[in-house]
């Protein structure tokens, strides 16, 4: 199979995407793919980010990490791209990274491509796969390979969510992942790592 490279794009404000792309990273690489974990850059005013001790403490955490750029995603066979829940759709950071992609768009660089998501919210019903099918909208428009996880497997029907992967964060935002997310988020990195690797050959 030929040697594919997974780009993971992602949006977090208090790190519980970011604890989801690093899990997808180690993922990807252990199915033999090359990986670039990217976040996206971050737009809120400094006020806002200060107003939040827990985003405050990951924006300070991760401010020297590398960035999303257009080449990230120019270079990859998979994409996986993160974002919190908001409002039912994706973060406006992620949007504007992906609303900026349209030279490479219209060079076609964006298709034929393996596309998933990832999400989380506070509750369980908060928006998730409204999320992760509203980025999907941008997939379709790029010409990409929706690679969602569906039920090819028998442990997503532990985390429920065929859409991709996502987590239910709690009232105080700080549930942890658990062996169930672990579980998710391991099998849609190996999956979308499989049939790019096919869609490449």
């Amino acid at each position: 199979m030929a040697n594919v490279k997974l780009a993971i794009i992602y949006y977090s404000s208090t790190g519980t995407i970011h604890g989801m792309a690093e899990r997808l990273q180690q993922a990807g690489e252990k199915a033999g793919a090359e990986v670039r974990l990217r976040q996206v850059a971050e737009l809120a005013p400094r006020e806002a980010i200060a107003s939040n001790a827990a985003w405050s403490q990951h924006f300070d955490r991760t401010k020297d990490e590398p960035k999303a750029t257009a080449d990230d995603v120019v270079w990859a066979d998979a994409v996986l791209f993160g974002s919190p829940t908001r409002y039912g759709n994706i973060a406006s950071q992620l949007k504007q990274f992906l609303d900026t992609l349209g030279p490479q768009w219209a060079q076609g660089q964006l298709a034929n491509k393996a596309y998933a998501g990832f999400t989380a919210s506070q509750t369980a019903h908060g928006g998730q796969e409204s999320t992760l099918l509203a980025l999907y909208n941008t997939i379709h428009h790029f010409g990409g390979i929706v690679v969602a996880p569906g039920y090819t497997d028998p442990l997503k029907f532990a985390d429920g969510n065929p859409y991709g992967v996502s987590h239910v964060t709690g009232a105080a935002n700080d549930a942890p992942l658990t062996d169930a997310e672990y579980a998710a988020l391991d099998h849609m990195a190996t999956r979308i790592v499989t049939i790019a690797g096919k869609i490449k050959d």
